[in-house]
């Protein structure tokens, strides 16, 4: 079993000449879930796609680094904002994809195991335009919890789901990801106070370290630390507009 690394981002990115943000310092610990928060438009995709080493349409002037030294590709999972299913896949071909296109074996018990972990199973032989916007993204979901990768990288993976679906979400992608390197992006604060080990907000400055409540994480929904640490987010974040 590969050992999940930390990961660290240095460094400042600019489009057309211009800063999209400068001097950002970005930790992210081995093994726990780092939430990365900020504006619209603040950059937070774009560290993603620099971790993934994915086109940005401007220049990266900086240095991403792993704790063992290895490159992350090859061990990375990445659930992206949009689902990007395959509209002529069943929910089970599509959760398997990635052991397909790497012409492997997939693992369809365990496929159909995880379809019914996020509550798919009476829709397993559709294909996806059949199912609401909130189901696709639990396929998705699905498909990346089943690549088992030791660094995970979610974008907005919960935003579509209704309030109590994205409770449940939350409750299963912690268990399955609890010894992964997991970055998260959101625009929520309550999602980022409930989930996070650590807490980073990204701006035009850079990145800050927000604290995050004492009890461990997944904290209960009504948590008054939690509860108190999200409102205060959420007032720096409407602030920092």
């Amino acid at each position: 079993m590969t050992t999940s690394p930390a990961i660290t981002v240095q460094g400042s990115f600019h489009i057309n000449g211009q800063p999209l943000f400068t001097g950002i310092d970005l930790n992210i610990p081995a093994g726990g879930w780092t939430c990365l928060l900020g504006k619209s438009g603040a950059g937070k995709s774009t560290v993603l796609r620099l971790l993934l080493g994915l086109d940005t349409a401007g220049h990266f002037d900086g240095t991403v680094r792993t704790s063992d030294g290895r490159g992350i590709a090859g061990r990375v999972s990445y659930m992206a904002q949009s689902d990007l299913l395959l509209p002529w896949l069943s929910l089970t071909e599509n959760v398997v994809l990635g052991a397909r296109l790497r012409g492997e074996t997939p693992d369809i018990d365990k496929a159909e195991a995880m379809i019914s972990r996020v509550g798919l199973s009476a829709h397993r032989s559709k294909r996806p335009r059949a199912l609401s916007g909130g189901m696709r993204q639990r396929l998705a979901l699905a498909r990346t919890l089943m690549e088992e990768r030791s660094i995970v990288f979610l974008d907005e993976p919960f935003s579509a789901l209704d309030a109590g679906t994205r409770a449940d979400m939350q409750d299963l992608v912690s268990e399955v990801l609890h010894d992964k390197t997991v970055l998260l992006v959101t625009h929520d604060p309550s999602e980022a106070c409930r989930l996070a080990h650590h807490i980073a907000v990204l701006s035009s400055g850079g990145s800050e370290v927000w604290p995050v409540p004492q009890v461990a994480p997944v904290r209960a929904i009504d948590d008054p630390a939690t509860l108190r640490s999200q409102a205060a987010l959420l007032a720096y974040l409407r602030g920092s507009r």
